[in-house]
This record gives C-alpha cells, sequence and structure tokens, in this order.
C-alpha cells in the first residue's frame, strides 16, 4: 500500500473568494473583510497492488451480511484463467473450497465447503445478480446454467449461516455479479478473446450504454476445443439482453433474458490401470451431454424512503438438460456387436426443467437506543416441475442424436414442488463496537413424486416429501478497531430429498414414504482484519448434518430380501479456516504480495450404517467421502510497472470415495482412495494501455496426472482424469 498525503493550497480558492468577495461590494458597496475558508488537508489512499479479495459490508442492498463468514472476489482485478473456469485459480483466496475438476471444458464450477459434496456445486444457493440458477432447488439442485467468467465482475460467497435470507442449502449462497453497463456513454464495446492448448477458442463480446432513463447491456460467448481427453470435445454458447429503466432516483426497473447452452463429448471412465497407462486416453466415443437452458427476469428495486427499500425478483428457469450415451462401467469395452454388426443401442435421458420463482425482500434501517438498526424481511414463493425422462432407447449411431427407435421411456416421472417461506432478520447494534443478528424462517410446502417406471409397481411408486419447518439462526460481530472484527454464529440450514434420492433402481428396492430432508446447522466463530500491509481471516467451524440418504438391506412381510432406501443417519463436520496476505513494497515499481488459504476438515459419520451387499454395516466414524483433511492454496503476485506475474501451488489431501472408506480400487475404479495431489499454475498479464490488457496462463506447469473424485452415478462409475499442462493467452479490449 502506497499512501500519498497531499494537502490543497489555499491559494485556487482564496482567489475564489476574493472575487465574491468584490462582487459583493460592487452590488452591496459593502467593505467589510473578504472571508477567508480553511478546508481540511484530505489524505488520498490507493494501492500499487489492488486487491482481488474484500468482504461485505454488514448491511449491503436488501441483506444482512454482518457477524457472517464471506468473501467477495473482484475478478477484475484477478489474474487467472477465467476462460477455463479453473475453481482452484478463481476461489483460490477463500479457504476450504473443494473444487472438483470433472472436465477441462470451462462449463461448470464444481465446488463445496465444509464438508459437503461438489457435484455441480449442488449444495449451494447459486444466483446471477440475486437471480437463482439451481435448475431446481428442490429436485436436482445443480446448476446447468453456465455464466463465461468474462461477463462477471465479481463473485459474492456466503457460508452457511446466511441461509435464513436465501434458503435452501447448506452450502451457502454463491452470487455471481455481472458488470454493470457504462452509464457515461451511450455506447461502450468490450471484447475478451482466448486462445489456448487442444484448440481452445473463445470469443466474449459485449456493449452497453445508457440513454435518457434507459441503461442497456448484451453479451455474447462462443468457445469450443478439443479437449485434453480424447473424444472431449465441447461447444459452448452463452447470451444475455439486459434492459434498466431508472424512473428516478429511488424507482429502477430490470427486464433480462439469458441463455446458455453446451454440447460437450463424454470421453467416459478410466480403471485405475488405465489411468496409470495413460490419463488422456477415452474409453467412449459415442457419449455426449447437452444442457440448454433459458432465464428470463424481472427485478424491481424501490427505495421507498430514504430508511426503506424494497426489492421484488422474480424468475423463471426452462430447458432441458440431455445426453446420449453407452452407459456402463469402463471394464465394458464399446465395440462393435459381432451377430449385428453394429454398436450397442445407446440410452437416451432428459430432463424437463420448469422452475418458477418470485422472492419479495423488504430491508428497513430505524433508530432506537441512539443507534441505527436494520430488519430484513421477506417472502419466496418456488412452483417447479421436474420431468425425469430416462432409459429410451436410442440409435446405434456415433453422432449426438437423441432419437429413439421405440417410443416411450423406461422411466416418465414427474417431481413437482410448491414452496412458501417467510424469513426476517434484525441486526440489533448493540454499541459503536458490537451487532447482534437474530433471525428466523419458515418454510411451507411439498415435493410430490409421480410417474412411471416400465420395471415398477406403478401404485407403489407415488411420494411426498413435506417441507414444514421453522429455522432459526444468530450472528455477531464485535469490531475491535473499524477495520479487525471477530464475529460469529450458529444458523439452521436443511437441504429437501432430491429425485434421486427417491427413484428404485430396481424391482428389487423400496423407497421409504416418510423420508425426511436432510437437516442441521451451521456454527463458527471468526477473527478477520487488515493492518498495515497484512490480512487474514481465521474462522472455526461445526457443520452438523442429519437424516443423509443412502440404502439399507432389509427383508419384506414375505421375508424376501429388498433395498430400502431411506435416511440412513448422520454425520458432522468440524474445522479451521486460515487465509493470510502480506503485501511489501520492494521499491517505487515493485510490489510482491504472499498469501495462503488453507484448512483443516474432519468429517464422519455416526449414528449411520449402510448397506454392503446383503446385510447392512456401521459405519459410524468413518470418513466422510470426497472430504479432504487438508486443503492448501499458497501463492505469490509480483507487480512492476505494468507487468504482474503470479503463482499458485494448490495442495489436496487424499479422499474416500465412498462411505465404507475403501482404500484399494475396485476392478472398475468406481471406488477407492482418491490420492492426495498438488498443482502448480502461473499467469501473467500485461497493461499494454488503459484499453489493452493481456494475460498469459501456464495451467499444472509440472503436468502432473491427477483426478479429484470417484464418481458413483454421473458422468459415470470410475476415475475421470483432470487436466495436465496447458496454455492459454486472452487479450481484452475496452473501448
Amino acid at each position: 500500500m502506497n499512501q500519498i498525503t497531499s494537502v490543497l493550497q489555499m491559494k485556487k480558492w482564496s482567489a475564489i473568494a476574493l472575487l465574491f468577495g468584490l462582487a459583493s461590494c460592487l452590488c452591496a458597496q459593502d467593505t467589510t473583510r473578504t472571508p477567508v475558508y480553511e478546508l481540511p488537508p484530505i489524505r488520498i489512499e490507493a494501492e500499487r497492488l489492488p486487491s482481488d479479495i474484500r468482504r461485505l459490508d454488514p448491511v449491503s442492498g436488501t441483506y444482512i451480511f454482518g457477524g457472517k463468514k464471506n468473501e467477495v472476489i473482484d475478478l477484475t482485478k484477478k489474474d487467472a484463467a477465467i476462460t477455463e473456469k479453473h475453481g482452484r485459480q478463481v476461489f483460490a483466496k477463500v479457504p476450504g473450497l473443494f473444487v472438483y475438476d470433472m472436465d477441462g471444458t470451462g462449463n461448470q464450477v464444481n465446488i463445496a465447503s465444509r464438508g459437503l459434496d461438489p457435484h455441480r456445486g449442488w449444495e449451494f444457493n447459486i444466483r446471477k445478480d440475486g437471480v437463482m440458477t439451481n435448475s431446481d432447488i428442490y429436485g436436482y439442485p445443480a446448476s446447468h446454467y453456465n455464466i463465461p467468467l468474462e461477463a462477471v465482475e465479481r463473485i459474492e460467497l456466503v457460508r452457511g449461516t446466511g441461509s435464513l435470507q436465501y434458503g435452501v442449502q447448506f452450502g451457502g449462497m454463491v452470487n455471481y455479479i455481472t458488470k454493470a453497463p457504462d452509464s457515461l456513454r451511450k455506447v461502450a464495446f468490450e471484447s475478451i478473446n482466448t486462445i489456448g492448448s487442444y484448440g481452445l477458442v473463445s470469443a466474449y463480446n459485449a456493449i452497453s450504454g445508457k440513454v435518457g432513463k434507459f441503461r442497456y447491456s448484451a453479451w455474447i460467448n462462443k468457445r469450443q476445443q478439443d479437449g485434453y481427453r480424447d473424444n472431449s470435445e465441447s461447444q459452448t454458447n452463452t447470451e444475455c439482453v439486459t434492459l434498466y429503466y431508472d424512473a428516478s432516483p429511488r424507482l429502477k426497473f430490470k427486464l433480462e433474458w439469458t441463455h446458455s447452452n453446451y454440447l460437450t463429448q463424454n470421453p467416459g471412465p478410466l480403471t485405475d490401470s488405465l489411468f496409470r497407462v495413460n490419463s488422456q486416453m477415452a474409453t467412449r466415443s459415442r457419449n455426449y451431454y447437452s444442457p440448454d437452458i433459458h432465464i428470463p427476469s424481472f427485478t424491481l428495486n424501490w427505495g421507498i424512503t430514504s430508511s426503506t427499500a424494497l426489492q421484488w425478483t422474480t424468475s423463471w428457469l426452462t430447458g432441458e438438460r440431455r445426453s446420449v450415451l453407452f452407459d456402463r462401467p469402463a471394464t465394458i469395452a464399446d465395440t462393435i456387436v459381432t451377430a449385428t454388426g453394429q454398436f450397442n443401442n445407446r440410452q437416451v435421458d432428459i430432463d424437463r426443467f420448469d422452475s418458477r420463482t418470485s422472492e419479495l425482500r423488504v430491508l428497513h434501517t430505524y433508530r432506537f437506543r441512539a443507534h441505527t438498526n436494520a430488519l430484513a424481511v421477506g417472502v419466496q414463493y418456488v412452483n417447479n416441475d421436474l420431468n425425469r425422462q430416462q432409459q429410451g432407447r436410442g440409435t446405434t449411431g456415433s453422432d449426438y442424436d437423441l432419437t429413439r427407435i421405440t417410443p416411450g421411456w423406461g422411466r416418465d416421472i414427474h417431481y413437482k414442488t410448491n414452496n412458501i417461506a417467510v424469513f426476517a432478520e434484525n441486526r440489533w447494534v448493540v454499541s459503536n463496537r458490537l451487532s447482534i443478528n437474530t433471525g428466523v424462517r419458515w418454510e411451507m410446502g411439498q415435493s410430490d413424486f409421480t410417474g412411471s417406471i416400465s420395471y415398477y409397481n406403478d401404485e407403489t411408486l407415488p411420494n411426498t416429501i413435506e417441507h414444514k419447518f421453522p429455522l432459526f439462526g444468530a450472528s455477531f460481530q464485535y469490531d475491535l478497531k473499524s477495520d479487525i472484527n471477530i464475529y460469529g454464529g450458529w444458523s439452521q440450514a436443511y437441504r429437501p430429498v432430491i429425485l434421486k434420492d427417491i427413484i428404485p433402481q430396481s424391482v428389487f428396492e423400496v423407497v421409504d414414504k416418510n423420508l425426511k430432508d436432510a437437516f442441521g446447522y451451521n456454527a463458527e466463530i471468526g477473527f478477520r482484519g487488515k493492518r498495515k500491509n497484512l490480512k487474514w481471516d481465521i474462522t472455526g467451524f461445526y457443520v452438523e448434518y442429519n437424516n443423509r440418504l443412502g440404502t439399507l438391506a432389509q427383508t419384506d412381510t414375505a421375508n424376501n430380501l429388498i433395498v430400502f432406501r431411506t435416511n440412513i443417519g448422520n454425520s458432522n463436520t468440524m474445522g479451521l479456516e486460515g487465509f493470510v496476505q502480506a503485501d511489501f513494497d520492494l521499491s517505487k515499481k515493485v510490489v510482491v504480495s504472499l498469501f495462503t488459504s488453507t484448512s483443516w476438515m474432519q468429517a464422519v459419520y455416526c449414528d449411520a450404517q449402510i448397506r454392503m451387499g446383503n446385510a447392512n454395516v456401521d459405519i459410524s466414524g468413518n470418513t466422510v467421502e470426497s472430504v479432504p483433511t487438508w486443503l492448501s492454496r499458497n501463492g505469490m503476485t509480483v507487480k512492476y510497472g505494468r507487468w504482474c506475474w503470479s503463482t499458485l501451488l494448490s495442495y489436496t489431501s487424499s479422499t474416500y470415495a465412498d462411505a465404507l472408506n475403501a482404500k484399494e480400487p475396485s476392478f472398475t475404479g468406481a471406488v477407492g482412495l482418491v490420492p492426495e495431489y498438488a498443482i502448480l499454475d502461473m499467469n501473467l498479464s500485461i497493461r499494454i494501455s488503459h484499453v489493452v490488457k493481456v494475460l498469459i496462463n501456464a495451467n499444472n506447469v509440472l503436468d502432473k496426472s491427477y483426478f479429484t473424485k470417484r464418481p458413483q452415478l454421473y458422468p459415470g462409475p470410475g476415475v475421470w482424469p483432470s487436466d495436465g499442462r496447458t496454455f492459454s493467452a486472452t487479450v481484452s479490449i475496452r473501448l
């Protein structure tokens, strides 16, 4: 930090005052002395190395964030491979965030925190400018909508103790805030273009501006690449058009439509032996995956008074998640059948989303006992219909083709949810240093499961899951100084029973008619702040996660063995998260920044059992799958004039793939230990002018062969290698 202190001289102001005095004399013939105004010194502070991470204000918009663990990642100040969406780089300074590198397409951000499941980020409430983008928060909470990070200004991340305000999910909220329109010109233009290894080509182009009371922005992103692995080509298209109308300084309207679709060729899982031979090989050449998502939305912001603000957001997510694949373990080759001279028929699956959300929020500030307090209240209504059509008999071809050669589906089911939630949270300012938040949220609704499955009795299929319970929470923040505080809180949370949890996989499975939503709480206490050249945020946390879903072995009334899908027990995760950054001025031209973002976690099952073969096994004390004990990202940035070089070393300790904690890999690679790995990334940015910036990325510099997870279901059980060494170069132009 380089502080520039400037005391304004009085000559300019004295001259103005003298002219004003002379004019007064001419008009009033007054001979009194000209008044002299003494101005206080003005201190201007600037960072020679702009910070790419900060914290949310205690009250922001219609939200209360005081006393909660949160991070704001400023992508406009971050040198990272944002086109590729490498989560370890984007979220490098967020301790405890586990990144699942499922593929290198950049179409998904697979993250989790505090011992939760990272698949497609479905343990987070994911939003774009406050609009929910989870495909179906109650049925399939993955966010298939793919936002290009070139369009994003910052990412706001709030951990689980904020759940009273945003609702479902233990993990917290991730809110992608896009770049605002240029309000100084009628037309402004931005272009960000990237080329890279394995045929990567990406083009992002945006226009924005202001005409009268209207502001607008529109952007389009197209990206394609051949992929690091064989048979892993992908093509991506994303668009967004936004129109703002500022009726008055206090009343603003926003109308938006955004769309994303991508087509990815799926190279299939590997066994451990195949992975060791060649991590780039593919076991499939005919598997494809393609989500196509539209999200129109409307937002109203109304400053009713200087102390009362209202926000109403309503949105509709509609689209499909489509796949065609030869769905077998890696040990079964996809070869031509001798008898027919053709490949096997592929399976066609389509999920159709119809998710409607409307949320009304009001924040009111008021004076009480000489302090300004804040009350946030609101109501959220969700109406979702997820239509899952699976096990269609597809063609024997090799291209992306959803054609079914026989009519009908093996599964044609609906999961319909109607839910309303009301919430209130108050920030009590006890003193100039201490504030306390108390809140409640009441969930009222249900999900209804209906439809038909070819191998199952339709009469026993329907199921109803009720979501009716209150959630409570409290948090505090004590300011030791203006920028140093102690914070902490406790907040209940829940995760609904989702569709995959209640679909019987065979005629021998029975689904519990009294399934319960996962329910528990987040608790945390932390110490954060900044002093001179040092920034830090150290947090201890505990997550109680009850009513986990799984299967048990049971017998029916006729003494036949069945597989019973039900709540199998509980788990808890405790840990420490630490972020420390130090910045140094080595000379007038050279600034160096060092940071570490490290976490320790212990996630274990308690009072839990799971089916193994025809028997049930107590897994109490076992480690929860996909939860690394250690996560550590450590980096250094050196800035010299317009040049900025950064390096990042990311370490993840080993994890288990299943609740039984099997260490030895299975024949298919679906279970077994996931080995530890360390990845080195480097970035170089050059600010050529205020218009042009160049960024060069070297990812996985040491060409480490690794994988981060052994999925049990989609995209296929086995080993899914992450990308090896890749390079990319980006040119940004702003006009």
